[in-house]
């Protein structure tokens, strides 16, 4: 049976029982003042008396009586039941057509009940804000797609060219050739990799322990501190124990990104980037910030999507430039059940700010 259909049974049922609990009451209160015999009254003259009825006599006439009640209060039990429930269904007929739309692809659709907030309304608005983040999810994984399709296609396609110009002049220097080819080829590789890693980043680790940000942060430094000095760029690092919990590799990797994004993307010379870790209450924290250019406000909150690069076109001596490193950071601040944040610079430049749920207390300490 249909959810309407058992609604309309329940509430006619329920008008049947309550009008015969009436009318049982009823009859109690009727059979405590009719006596068991006729009882006869005699008069003087002709005129035969007073009659007073028994509880034979009321039985015969209220048992007709109160049949008819309760099939009228059955009939429009079932009427009523039938017509209420659908009123009161009708949110969820709304709700079931828009999941019908959904299972098709038309993300787009929204549910919008009108009326006062109810079950059902609270039950719509859910379902409206998962297929406004369903949709905003797909369109981001398409135009990660079609980045990723159009990143990876542009080595093919110069390797492809620097081997047809090969072919048709034999005697082209190879050696030339040999490393265009290899540079070429290690970018594709530093693309692909980046890609991989994306792909674990967005998986939470199974594997999880008690990480001190503020180690991972001296250690990036120290990593990252002889391509600082290529670009002439001043690493400083402070701060305070930062404890969280979670995958050391992964977390080592979103300092590693944040330093190295910050290094690249700094003034030509005399450069400086400012690494600091710090505890606040069930939060650690971890803040790189570097000089640089000024970079429009409206830019800033797009550099965490995927292949996006700045303002500045990178040279061709710029590593990993892929345009993945903090689209990476924030896969794996979400995998930790953390936030990135990203604020420029008045003075030119951005600071990034990760935020991870802190580490509870060691018990054995």
């Amino acid at each position: 049976m249909s959810v309407r259909l058992k609604l309309t049974l329940s509430y006619a049922g329920f008008l049947v029982l309550a009008g015969a609990l009436l009318l049982a009451v009823v009859w109690v209160f009727l059979l405590r003042y009719v006596p068991d015999t006729v009882l006869v009254t005699p008069a003087p003259g002709p005129d035969p008396g007073l009659f007073v009825p028994n509880r034979s006599d009321l039985q015969r006439a209220f048992a007709p009586r109160a049949s008819a009640a309760l099939a009228v209060l059955l009939v429009t039990g079932l009427a009523g039941g039938w017509f209420l429930a659908g009123r009161m269904l009708a949110p969820l007929t709304r709700i079931t057509d828009a999941t019908r739309l959904a299972a098709t692809g038309s993300l787009a659709h929204r549910i919008r009940l009108p009326g006062r907030r109810d079950e059902f309304r609270e039950l719509a608005d859910a379902f409206d804000g998962m297929l406004a983040r369903l949709e905003a999810h797909v369109a981001e994984q398409r135009r990660f797609a079609a980045n990723a399709s159009h990143e990876l296609r542009t080595p093919l396609a110069i390797t492809q060219a620097l081997l047809d110009v090969a072919r048709e002049d034999p005697a082209r220097d190879p050696g030339g050739l040999v490393d265009r080819l290899h540079v070429v080829n290690a970018r594709a590789i530093d693309l692909t990799e980046a890609l991989l890693l994306l792909s674990r980043a967005d998986r939470r680790s199974s594997s999880r322990e008690r990480v001190d940000l503020s180690l991972l942060a001296e250690e990036a430094a120290e990593t990252l501190l002889p391509l600082a000095e290529e670009h002439g760029v001043t690493l400083e690092t402070s701060g305070d124990v930062a404890l969280t919990t979670g995958s050391a590799a992964l977390l080592l990797q979103l300092a590693t990104n944040l330093v190295h994004n910050a290094v690249v993307h700094n003034l030509p010379d005399r450069g400086t980037v400012w690494v600091t870790t710090s505890a606040a209450p069930g939060t650690a924290v971890l803040t790189v910030e570097n000089t640089g250019e000024e970079l429009p406000p409206q830019l800033v909150p797009t550099l965490a999507e995927p292949f996006q690069r700045g303002t500045r076109t990178r040279s061709r001596t710029d590593r990993a430039g892929v345009g993945l490193g903090l689209a990476i950071v924030k896969s794996i601040a979400e995998a930790h059940d953390g936030t990135l944040t990203l604020t420029h610079r008045s003075a030119g430049g951005l600071r990034v700010t990760v935020r991870l749920p802190a580490a509870l207390p060691d018990a054995g300490a």
